[in-house]
Order: structure tokens, then C-alpha cells, then sequence
């Protein structure tokens, strides 16, 4: 099972106001408690220094004061009890390789909850894509870091290492039957699942792909801002069924800012991503000589799972 690192994650808030503020921070989801996950060493200021735009209507929370990596960190994961969320209705799953996590990531978690009304929004980092055999991600302890410090600040935004400590391989179809008892859910509770537009053509190949969407409700984030498109090649590469059910999940939403593709090969070139990741992941990445030119990449701990390698995963 699982090992998260610290009893629930404390998850950063998102920003505010309108799209290009850097002070404000983000939505509160509506019932959003609990405790929150925080790293070894982590300190109440580890949030990112600017997030996504807040999608119309989304509650506004307290902005966290700017804050760094914690010194000396070394990536060291001591195992605690898995998080439970007895008491909540609506929680969303969220799954991705996360490598590493950015603006892109918040911004489908933001629009996602604010759209569902989700109290809860659990992030599920992945190991290494079944469909992608070979390509080394950075690695777990890494990976779930940057997620710390990308999410420290929330309490309605958790982390679960369910994928990365599960033997292999790893599906997300497993995640989903096994969650509802793991986090102790109340028997009429809803799972969401959270997913980015990109490579939604490929749903039908997952595993018991059309199990997945009794056990949860899809919510589909697109990257683009024309959302015919993408409804037209659903129709053209899935079955009808499976096409109907994830167009009907459609969330209109602003475009995804970046994709982890390209933010992993401005910093091995040495460029600026700017913006789009949080400060605090910035800083980790460069004390840790994550993806810098050169570098090695080795294949993360534990499982596999259908989540593209560079994108919020299904």
C-alpha cells in the first residue's frame, strides 16, 4: 500500500484573482478539511509564489506566505497511514506523472473543483507509463517533493503515493477499487476523476476502461480553448458510449498553461520557463540538479499506469 509521507498533505493555495495575478491565491472548495500532507522539514511558507488563473465563481482563500524548499531536504519518504476522508460527498482523483508539477496541473485541479463543487481533490503521482516503456522519469522522491511544495497551503488538496508503492504493474483502474476503502469513504460518496484533454483518444485502450467510469465520474479539463475539436476527434477514435460519456464531462475552461514536455527541456537547455512553474518547485528543481542537461533521469519506484508521461493523468 501506500506511504504517505506525512499524515494528510496541507496543499498550497491557488491564486485568485484573474489570470495573470501573482499575489492573489486560489479557490477553497466548499466543505474542503481536513489535515494536510507536509514534507519532512516543510514550514508553513513552502507554497508557489503565483498560480493559474481561478476559474469564474471558484471561492477565494487566504494567500500563504512565499516560501522555499526547506534546507537540506534529501528526498526521504517515511511511511504514515494512508489519508481518510470519512465525512466528505465529492472528492476528485487526480493522477500524473507530475514531472515535474506545474501551473498546467493547479489550473486542471482548480477548474475541476470549482466546476464539480469537489470538497477534496487528491493527487495520485504515477510511476512509470505501461505505454511508454523505457522513458525514465524523474524520480518518485522527487516527483512527490515537488508536489508537496506545490500543494502545501490547501487543506482540500491532498497526496497519495498509492501508485508508487503498489507492485507492478499499476493501473488506474486499481487505484479506483481500492481508494473508497483506503481513505474511508462514507458509502454514498462520489469519486471524480480528474483528467487533462490530452491523449483522451487513447482512453479506450485502458485497463476496464469502461469500469473506470462507473466506479468515478469523469471531469475533462481541455488544454485548448475550442472545445469542437476536441469533441470531434473523441467521436472519431473512441466508442460511442465512451466517447458520449467523456464529451459530457467537458469542463469549459481557459486554456492549460505549459506541459511538463516542455518545461523539461527548457531547463535542460538552461531557458527560463517562466511562470509556469510554482516558485518554490522552481528552487527545488534547481537545488537538486533536476533536469538539467546532462543529468540522469532513472526510471521511478514501483508501478505502471496508464498516465502520459508528461500530462495530468487519467
Amino acid at each position: 500500500m501506500a506511504r504517505p509521507e506525512d499524515p494528510e498533505p496541507s496543499v498550497s493555495r491557488l491564486p485568485p484573482e484573474s489570470p495573470g495575478a501573482a499575489q492573489g491565491r486560489g479557490p477553497e472548495a466548499p466543505g474542503g478539511s481536513g489535515a494536510a500532507h507536509h514534507y519532512p522539514g516543510a514550514g508553513p511558507g513552502n507554497g508557489p509564489e503565483a498560480s493559474p488563473p481561478v476559474p469564474p465563481g471558484a471561492p477565494r482563500g487566504a494567500a500563504p506566505a512565499e516560501g522555499r524548499p526547506p534546507a537540506g531536504f534529501s528526498g526521504s519518504r517515511p511511511g504514515t497511514a494512508a489519508p481518510g476522508f470519512p465525512g466528505l460527498s465529492r472528492i476528485g482523483v487526480f493522477g500524473g506523472s507530475f514531472d515535474p508539477v506545474h501551473q498546467g496541473h493547479l489550473h486542471v485541479a482548480a477548474a475541476a473543483q470549482a466546476a464539480r463543487g469537489l470538497q477534496r481533490v487528491v493527487f495520485v503521482p504515477a510511476a512509470q507509463s505501461p505505454h511508454k516503456p523505457g522513458q525514465g522519469l524523474a524520480e518518485a522522491r522527487d516527483r512527490v517533493a515537488m508536489l508537496r511544495l506545490a500543494l502545501q497551503g490547501r487543506d482540500d488538496w491532498s497526496l497519495d503515493e498509492i501508485e508508487l508503492d503498489r507492485p507492478p504493474p499499476s493501473y488506474t483502474i486499481d487505484t479506483l477499487r481500492q481508494v473508497r476503502e483506503r481513505w474511508r469513504l462514507d458509502p454514498g460518496a462520489k469519486l471524480y476523476l480528474l483528467l487533462g484533454s490530452d491523449n483522451l483518444e487513447k482512453f479506450g485502450t485502458w485497463k476496464d476502461a469502461a469500469e473506470i467510469l462507473e466506479l468515478a465520474e469523469p471531469v475533462v479539463v481541455p488544454r485548448e480553448g475550442d472545445l469542437e475539436p476536441l469533441r470531434e476527434r473523441l467521436r472519431r477514435t473512441l466508442a460511442p458510449e465512451l466517447a458520449r460519456r467523456l464529451i459530457a464531462a467537458l469542463v469549459p475552461s481557459p486554456p492549460v498553461p505549459g506541459a511538463s514536455r516542455d518545461i523539461r527541456a527548457a531547463l535542460g537547455s538552461g531557458a527560463d520557463p517562466a511562470d509556469l512553474l510554482p516558485r518554490a518547485v522552481r528552487e527545488y528543481i534547481d537545488a537538486r540538479g533536476i533536469y538539467r542537461a546532462g543529468s540522469s533521469l532513472p526510471d521511478s519506484e514501483g508501478a505502471a499506469t496508464e498516465a502520459p508521461e508528461d500530462r495530468p493523468r487519467p
